[in-house]
């Protein structure tokens, strides 16, 4: 049998707030007035929904909630709490025994915040929503498919697969419904495999035909289950004939002639600032239902909710009276919740608004009587697996906020979102201030691995490995100093163009400073000590400020390591701190050392570890860190490490989080191991390095004689008094500056590469620093300088000149100098005619 409950005058005054700021007009009736579709049923319906054009070959209009915070900014006060008052009816028509063994179910994407909040009206009840994400390691408890959506396939991946196993009520959430066809093919493929006596299916509104109206009772008898249905309101849809072609006729022709902001990005740079807010989210609390969340994790986020949403406060414009907390597709919930939290935070002074981006193209027309007023294009961030595509903001531009807090998952928080044409860019170009808050992706862990050793080993510590002292650094490398790995770099350099071998599977031979080169470091360390002092105390003020009140520094072996022992003793000279410091490998193509993170993770929080290099290039290893660790997330299910890499300096623009973005000499690049603890570039081979051990090193030894990571650390560290009063100043105008990165050297190196025929940017090395490396590690072709470039390439020219490498000066060049690797190595050919090789 079914029992049908709907709400009576339910949706208040709140709740028939419109998409339009037009007393009196109802934002359906440009559709109603151009394809004959209407609405009837409850009084409260036109209040509750609009209309608005499908870009959608298989139905042609959409029922646009008011009070779902989907396509509509809302007070978030209405949309949880229309979620909640529909939870606390269902627990009514339950029962409490019922009740205490209901598990709810939402569906992704539109209802996955809808759901959540009814699990909260529920009180006790585990969530679940189906996603669109799948997680390889995570098996499938069900799925099914959404017939008429843009996206069909649902799946469920549950953490624990007894979540839908047991037999209490299942209540089904979704934000409309429509034909049934959904809910139905969901409780079919559900009942076959785990059977239950009772289903609730929960909506805002209840839009069946008269010929839909009566599927649910017979397909209640034919499963010998009850099906509740409870609704907010309910009606139907009036749609005559031909509508389908109609609508595309409509949607072709407005589309032909759409103009800003619905349409691509503007060439124009962003006028408002973007900047990140941490939110400190607990490490324990998944970011929403994915894979299932209990009672005890709404319990832990409801305690964290607050202080949350007090940063997010403090974070805000001084001045600021409207702003809209916008969140991200599947992830719906953490955004209304922290909505929430910041609308009861800031009180009746600020206007806050909640809506989320969307997969669903919808045609925007901007007119009172029309639902989605303006449209924000952007690309897929997410690594989506259905591949990249277009994604939406509606009723965001126009919208007249000051502000947007834009709250995604870590697992979108990629270099595509951060790219010219990503979202924080288009929301820039139409909203004065955007704010960035990355809620950490929850993974499951993968079934327990009975290989893995239950205890990785200690960090490696001086003086035993590295010159180091003890406490300055801790190495999450095997030594591997006993094993010749050396080979020479002509043999290296053709053996990794050809494909042979990877450059992390051997080492150069360690380069031995002339007399003449060794007076040149110690005269730039001379002149640039004070400029290091600044950077240092900069990174490490703002890594404080925004990252963590106490990180964990995990540098990048080996270049990041120098760099990370001088911010650990800013904070103990500045602060008083005695920060954990330890250094991890790093492998282009291979990515970071999972083992590593694994032993990260049982010691610390990851999300107070702060990855830290040298400088940015190009931003490869900035790339390369970001994968990494949404791989690793796949595939440990340990959530939390922020992939955004602090650096002394960016001139790439590949980072927030810098001291400098001045191109300068940093003396610990004009050298190798005698600069960084004696220790070599970290390597990875698969006869040396199995599956649980952390990555390989040499600690060379014999070159004690020559160190100078004392002299280095000493003589940066000596000037931090003097530089305390520059730093405070630097530090006010980094944080209050726009420290969007722009990759402009990424977009230099690709020029670069195909202007001079290399067609490889890994033969481009952008940078004082990484031009050096070429210098010392590498076969290089050419040196280009910026034009009048002076002290800092001294010992660039000086190199350049022992090696027989031409030097060609270049205007307009945005970093100091730029190395060439040879394009096409062999033994025999010298490339010094500064045209591509020909072998």
């Amino acid at each position: 049998m079914t029992e049908r409950a709907h709400a009576e005058g339910h949706a208040d005054k709140d709740a028939g707030e419109h998409a339009d700021r037009h007393a009196g007009v109802w934002s359906g009736s440009w559709v109603a007035e151009r394809l004959g579709v209407g609405l009837t049923g409850d009084e409260a319906l036109t209040g509750l929904l609009g209309l608005a054009l499908r870009r959608n070959p298989k139905r042609a209009h959409l029922l646009v909630s008011n009070v779902l915070g989907k396509h509509v900014p809302q007070s978030p006060a209405v949309v949880y709490g229309h979620g909640v008052a529909l939870g606390r009816r269902v627990r009514d028509l339950l029962g409490a025994e019922e009740t205490a063994r209901a598990v709810v179910l939402g569906y992704a994407e539109t209802a996955t915040g809808l759901g959540h909040s009814v699990a909260d009206g529920l009180g006790p009840a585990p969530y679940l929503h189906s996603t669109r994400r799948p997680v390889a390691h995570v098996p499938r408890a069900g799925g099914f498919e959404e017939s008429h959506s843009h996206a069909t396939s649902h799946l469920l991946l549950p953490e624990d697969p007894a979540l839908l196993a047991g037999d209490g009520p299942l209540v089904l959430v979704d934000d409309e419904f429509s034909t049934g066809n959904t809910v139905l093919n969901t409780v079919r493929a559900l009942h076959e495999r785990y059977p239950r006596k009772r289903y609730v299916v929960v909506a805002l509104v209840d839009m069946r035909s008269p010929a839909d109206a009566g599927r649910l009772d017979d397909f209640a008898r034919e499963i010998g289950a009850r099906v509740d249905l409870v609704t907010t309101a309910s009606g139907t849809v009036r749609l005559p004939p031909g509508v389908l072609e109609k609508g595309q006729e409509l949607v072709a022709r407005h589309e032909a002639t759409a103009t800003e902001p619905t349409g691509p990005a503007p060439a124009a740079p962003p006028a408002g600032s973007v900047e990140r807010v941490r939110l400190r989210w607990p490490h324990d609390v998944p970011d929403g239902g994915r894979h299932g969340f209990t009672a005890a994790h709404r319990a832990r986020l409801e305690a964290a909710l607050p202080a949350m949403a007090a940063r997010i406060a403090e974070a805000l414009p001084a001045g600021a009276r409207r702003v809209l907390v916008l969140g991200f597709e599947e992830l719906m919930y953490a955004p209304l919740r922290l909505a929430h939290a910041l609308e009861q935070t800031v009180g009746a002074d600020v206007d806050v608004r909640y809506c989320t981006t969307t997969r669903s193209p919808v045609l925007a027309v901007d007119d009172p009587g029309y639902a989605i007023r303006t449209r924000l294009v952007f690309p897929a961030h997410d690594d989506p697996a259905d591949g990249p595509g277009e994604r939406y903001a509606y009723n965001v531009a126009g919208g007249g906020f000051d502000a947007v807090v834009a709250v995604v998952d870590s697992a979108a928080d990629t270099p595509a979102l951060h790219a010219p044409d990503g979202l924080p860019a288009r929301l820039a170009a139409h909203v004065p201030h955007v704010l960035l808050a990355v809620v950490p992706s929850y993974v499951p862990r993968p079934p327990h691995d009975t290989e893995r050793p239950s205890m990785l080993p200690e960090p490696l510590r001086g003086p035993d490995f590295s010159s180091y002292a003890p406490d300055e650094v801790g190495w999450l490398l095997q030594d591997l100093s006993d094993v010749t790995l050396e080979a020479p770099t002509e043999e290296r350099e053709e053996a990794i163009q050809s494909g042979g071998a990877h450059y992390a599977e051997s080492l150069p031979v360690e380069y031995q400073p002339s007399e003449q080169y060794q007076d040149l470091f110690h005269a730039a360390l001379e002149t640039s000590a004070a400029r290091l002092a600044r950077a240092v105390g900069a990174v490490t003020e703002i890594v404080l400020a925004e990252r963590s009140p106490r990180p964990v520094l995990v540098s990048l072996a080996r270049a990041g390591t120098p760099v990370g022992v001088l911010m650990r003793r800013w904070a103990q000279f500045r602060h008083g701190l005695d920060l954990p410091h330890y250094a991890v490998s790093i492998v282009r193509g291979r990515g970071i050392d999972a083992n590593a993170l694994r032993w990260l993770a049982d010691h610390h929080d990851p999300a107070d570890v702060v990855f830290v290099d040298g400088w940015t290039g190009k931003g490869a290893i900035t790339r390369e860190l970001a994968a990494a660790l949404r791989a690793f997330e796949a595939t440990d299910g340990i959530t939390g490490f922020d992939p955004e890499i602090a650096v002394l300096a960016d001139p790439g623009s590949c980072v927030r989080t810098y001291g400098t973005r001045d191109d300068f000499l940093i003396p610990s690049a004009c050298l190798n191991s005698t600069v960084s603890g004696l220790i070599s570039r970290t390597v990875l081979r698969a006869d040396l390095v199995g599956p649980h051990d952390f990555h390989g090193a040499k600690f060379y030894r014999e070159l004690a004689a020559v160190d100078l990571s004392p002299d280095f650390l000493d003589a940066v560290s000596a000037r931090f008094p003097d530089v305390t009063d520059t730093v405070d100043a630097q530090v006010k105008d980094l944080l209050s500056a726009d420290r969007t990165p722009t990759w402009e050297g990424w977009a230099a190196v690709e020029r670069i590469s195909e202007e001079y025929g290399i067609h490889d940017v890994n033969l481009v090395k952008p940078g004082v620093g990484e031009t050096t490396r070429v210098m010392l590690r590498r076969v290089p072709w050419k040196v280009l300088a910026r034009t009048g470039a002076g002290a800092d390439l001294d010992h660039v020219r000086l190199l350049a000149e022992q090696r027989g490498v031409p030097v060609e000066e270049v205007a307009d060049l945005p970093y100091t100098c730029v190395g060439l690797i040879h394009p096409q190595y062999t033994r025999g050919a010298t490339g010094a005619d500064g045209k591509a090789v020909t072998l």
